[in-house]
C-alpha cells in the first residue's frame, strides 16, 4: 500500500527531515520517494507499507510533525519506475477534491482529460497520487514557470488548491 506523509519541516533540512521518516518507518516501511518545498517548509512523502497502523505509530513516536497520513494511488505512471528512477518535480499541484466525487469518477476524468496535456510543449505532466478517501490529489509537473502549470491545469480543466514549486533537491 501507498500512503503520502505531509510533513511540516519546522526549518530542518529537507535532506535530515528524510532521513528522520527513513529511520522513523525502518522495518515496517520504505519511502518510493520525497518532494520539499522550494520554501523549506513541507516535505511530501511516498511510503510503501503494509501497516498503515503501524506506519502512523512509527511516524507519531519520531521527531517528525506530520501533518496528514493518506493512503494513495499511484495514477500516470507505474511504481517501479518511480522506485527505479526516483523523479523529482519542478512543481506539485495540490487539488482538493469536491464532495461527491467518486474514485471511478476521478479515473474516468483523468483518462479522458489526459490527452490534453500532450499539445502543451512547456508543461510536463509526471503523475499524481489520488487519496483513496478522495479528499484530495496531488500532481507533480515539469513546466517553465508556476504560470505555465497553471495554464495546463486550464487546459484540462482541473482546478487548482495549492501550488508548491520543488527544491531542487530530491530523494
Amino acid at each position: 500500500m501507498l500512503f503520502v506523509a505531509e510533513i511540516e519541516t519546522d526549518g530542518v533540512s529537507a535532506v535530515t527531515t528524510l532521513q528522520l521518516v527513513a529511520e522513523a518507518i525502518q522495518g515496517v516501511g520504505e519511502v518510493i520517494e520525497s518532494q520539499a518545498t522550494q520554501d523549506g517548509s513541507q516535505l511530501f512523502s511516498v511510503l510503501e507499507a503494509e501497516d498503515q497502523v503501524q506506519l502512523q505509530q512509527r511516524l507519531s513516536a519520531s521527531e517528525l510533525r506530520v501533518k496528514d497520513l493518506a493512503k494513495v494511488r499511484l495514477v500516470g505512471a507505474e511504481l517501479e519506475d518511480i522506485k527505479k528512477l526516483r523523479p523529482s518535480g519542478q512543481y506539485l499541484v495540490e487539488w482538493d477534491f469536491p464532495e461527491g466525487l467518486t474514485m471511478d469518477k476521478y479515473l474516468a476524468r483523468k483518462k479522458e482529460k489526459s490527452p490534453l496535456y500532450e499539445g502543451i510543449s512547456d508543461v510536463q505532466f509526471l503523475r499524481t497520487y489520488v487519496r483513496e478517501d478522495m479528499v484530495k490529489c496531488l500532481c507533480f509537473y515539469d513546466g517553465k514557470s508556476e504560470e505555465a502549470v497553471l495554464k495546463a491545469r486550464e487546459v484540462v480543466d482541473t482546478p487548482v488548491s495549492r501550488i508548491h514549486q520543488l527544491s531542487k533537491q530530491d530523494s
